[in-house]
């Protein structure tokens, strides 16, 4: 059971470099998680995950990990020697892919004496709408089916919960068990603008939706108050 509402909140740090990275995590003492992802480690590398670890912050490395298995398990391996507790990969690499990068995350943590991570499998992006899915990418389902069977793969293979957007989150809630992480983007406080984002939720609907954390970036890192900003999510989460 999470007690302390900054322990449901993971903070992404996209857009920024490493130096404003740290002025900001600087200012945001109660901070308990991080994101890093795909353009803060291409510029930063590893040893931004460094040095939020030593700060005391839980990362989340989502570099959404895509590939054969061979490659997939090479780079899980990778990824758990960083240290990371949560890593995400893509679902649609089906179960063998799961599998293997779950045994090498785990194994790379162990090398380095921490605990194995736990996987998260994406499932359907939340920049994506019913509409364009369907045209451009040519599925013949809804968004929701399609979260549903990937997230069914995620189990099949044994990987510790998935991330959907917050609209999915009863459906997965309902079929998963309690121990099944649901991490969900897509949070829009208030009336701030979707930026790039489609389906999207307000923090506590998406807490009472079953999400078990939740990652906010630009309404956090590009407000002109960062640290209230950071509080007032808080401080819905604890009485969503």
């Amino acid at each position: 059971m999470i007690l302390n509402p900054a322990d449901k909140l993971i903070l992404a740090l996209d857009g920024m470099d490493k130096s404003e990275v740290f002025k900001l995590i600087n200012k945001l003492q109660d901070l308990r998680w991080a994101k890093v992802g795909l353009e803060l480690f291409v510029s930063a590398g590893p040893e931004v995950i460094y040095t939020l670890r030593e700060k005391g912050i839980k990362v989340f490395l989502d570099l959404k990990f895509h590939d054969i298995p061979n490659t997939m398990s090479r780079a899980c391996l990778q990824a758990g020697r960083t240290g990371s507790d949560l890593i995400s990969v893509h679902a649609c690499a089906g179960i063998k892919a799961l599998k293997d990068a779950n045994s090498a995350a785990a194994q790379g943590a162990a090398e380095i004496g921490c605990p194995a991570p736990t996987l998260l499998a994406v499932t359907v992006l939340t920049s994506w709408d019913q509409k364009r899915f369907s045209d451009e990418l040519g599925f013949n389902q809804t968004i929701e089916k399609r979260v549903e069977l990937l997230a069914n793969l995620a189990l099949k293979a044994g990987i510790g919960g998935c991330v959907c957007s917050p609209l999915e989150l009863k459906t997965v809630k309902r079929l998963f068990s309690k121990t099944f992480e649901l991490i969900t983007p897509g949070i829009r406080p208030g009336n701030l603008a979707l930026d790039d984002q489609s389906r999207v939720m307000s923090p506590s609907n998406a807490l009472k939706a079953g999400a078990t954390r939740l990652v906010v970036g630009r309404p956090i890192t590009k407000s002109s108050d960062p640290i209230g900003a950071f509080q007032r999510i808080c401080r819905e989460l604890e009485n969503p």
